[in-house]
């Protein structure tokens, strides 16, 4: 789970980075980064989702 946590975590920090590119600077390509890290996100955070569930019926 320690893993899960930290792809989250790096994932987030390029999503913030690519994001603030896009919005400072008009960066386009950033822009497009910024979109396929939250499908990544999205996935990571369903994988949290369940792991989550089933550590806490341990």
């Amino acid at each position: 789970m320690k893993e899960l946590l930290e792809k989250i975590n790096s994932e987030i920090e390029a999503f913030k980075v690519d994001a603030e590119l896009q919005l400072e600077k008009g960066n386009k390509a950033a822009g497009t980064r910024a979109r396929k890290s939250t499908l990544a996100l999205e996935k990571l955070l369903k994988d949290y989702r369940k792991v989550s569930l089933e550590e806490s019926k341990k």
